[in-house]
């Protein structure tokens, strides 16, 4: 698989910093130059209406000399960084030039001239019909006398100069779009320790394990959505690892508990054919052979029955029923069983009825599967208690045996399918090992809980529990 997703980071990151470039260098020096050149005009603009309410107006007013108004348009010259100011009557003709002194004489026209072209502003760029060898701004502010535009202010200033200071801010912008890349580093650095680093490590442990490597160890040292991922990622690993374990051993226990009775049965049909049995005993080991098909039936049956728990769910068709009358026909049918050992079975059970709410058909097999294992790991001349108690809207049984008892460090397996301990190995020969494992499964569609309490040489005690139904609750009230 290729690694792309760093790649298109950095890619998308030095786009970042190219478009910023781009928008720098186009937008925002148009932007820039526009605001000072408009700036600049409301400036000189503001310069020029008050020449042209004073000075000028003067002027024309007769209230003073040509002289006086060209030296104090000098001295505003210099001020405003050496711009020339003009006077120009409305035919072009230049009547005042601040950065000289005019000959009478000689007369300057400006060819062209048409103060209009500036249309709803009050400026102009050019080089003033030819005036300037050079583009400049040139304002215009009316000189009125007896309510006539009489001529002109018109003021210069070299568009360089603007141009100047619009780069200065462009440099600025470009120092501080620099800047901000340089700082944009923070969030690469923190999406390659934070996103990428675990990211590689959660891509190459999927490799790992989609290779069949499932001790393949690996951690993200976080706490927020990777290391939850990872974590879920290493339990996923550990899970199917332990799944696969146990088909191995359920294989493993599926191949001894069915070739055993095979064996067997092939063994005893053999001998039979080749006249190794006499014919005066081949009921007996006929009755062997049909004790083994029936041992293979009701393995088969059971591994169907956990099969169907597992892949589709346990449908579950609950009711209230009476659990003490329950536990008293299951217990019946177990008479010919324990008459022949010599077991005694004693219910103690509360009241005469307790309703439940469960699915009945399930609680017998739960039932049958817990007495069945009772006797089989009882001795003889011993009894089995059966007891139910109720406690906080729940109804608990418990199937109590005086037998072998289960080891300790078997306890916590007893639930697993095929699963046997040493001593119900030699003990029990027809056991298939999945009957706990169904108890289990049924007593979990519940939702509800069963624990085995065991002394080895003394006896085991199975207790689960049941909702007691809603009928029950509403009397005790």
């Amino acid at each position: 698989m290729k690694r792309t997703l760093y790649i298109k980071f950095l890619l998308a990151y030095l786009l970042f910093g190219i478009f910023g470039f781009v928008v720098v260098a186009t937008f925002v020096y148009g932007m820039t130059y526009e605001r000072l050149k408009r700036d600049k005009a409301d400036s000189m603009y503001q310069m020029a209406t008050r020449i042209a309410n004073t000075y000028a107006a003067d002027l024309y007013n007769s209230e003073t000399s040509l002289d006086a108004v060209h030296s104090e348009l000098s001295s505003l010259s210099m001020y405003m960084e050496g711009s020339p100011i003009w006077i120009v009557n409305p035919s072009g003709r230049l009547v005042l030039d601040s950065s000289r002194v005019l000959d009478p004489v000689e007369e300057i026209v400006i060819t062209g001239f048409d103060p209009t072209v500036t249309g709803s502003s009050y400026y102009t760029t050019g080089t003033f019909w030819g005036s300037f060898n050079q583009e400049m701004l040139s304002v215009f502010a009316p000189i009125t006398a007896n309510y006539k535009v009489q001529a002109y202010v018109v003021i210069h200033t070299p568009i360089t100069g603007i141009e100047a200071k619009t780069n200065t801010f462009l440099n600025i912008s470009y120092l501080m779009l620099i800047v901000l890349f340089l700082l944009s580093l923070i969030i690469l650095i923190f999406f390659t320790e934070l996103v990428y680093v675990p990211l590689r490590k959660i891509t190459t442990a999927t490799e790992q394990y989609a290779a069949g490597n499932m001790g393949y160890e690996f951690s993200v040292e976080s706490e927020d959505e990777m290391g939850y991922l990872s974590a879920s990622l290493s339990y996923m690993a550990g899970e199917i690892a332990r799944q696969e374990d146990d088909q191995k051993k359920f294989i493993a226990n599926v191949s001894h508990d069915f070739r055993s009775p095979l064996t067997s049965i092939r063994g005893y049909l053999v001998a039979m054919q080749d006249g190794t049995i006499p014919l005066d005993m081949y009921d007996r080991y006929l009755g062997i052979v049909i004790n083994e098909t029936d041992r293979l039936t009701k393995l088969t049956n059971e591994m169907l029955t956990l099969n169907n728990l597992n892949t589709r769910g346990m449908l579950l068709d609950k009711s209230d029923f009476d659990i003490n009358q329950v536990i008293r026909n299951v217990a019946a049918s177990f008479e010919g069983t324990c008459r022949e050992k010599r077991i005694a079975i004693e219910l103690i059970l509360t009241d005469d009825t307790m309703l439940v709410n469960a699915d009945v058909s399930k609680i017998q097999q739960v039932l049958y599967n817990l007495i069945d294992n009772a006797i089989k790991f009882s001795h003889h001349d011993s009894s089995i208690k059966i007891e139910t108690t109720e406690k906080h809207s729940k109804v608990f049984v418990s199937v109590k045996d005086s037998g072998i008892g289960i080891p300790n460090e078997d306890q916590k397996l007893i639930f697993d399918r095929f699963y046997k301990s040493d001593l119900s190995r030699g003990k029990d020969k027809k056991g298939t090992g999945l009957g706990l494992a169904i108890v289990k499964e049924i007593i979990k569609a519940h939702e509800e809980n069963i624990n085995v309490i065991s002394t080895q040489g003394v006896g085991t005690e199975f207790i689960f529990s049941l909702p007691k139904a809603a009928a029950m609750d509403a009397e005790d009230e």
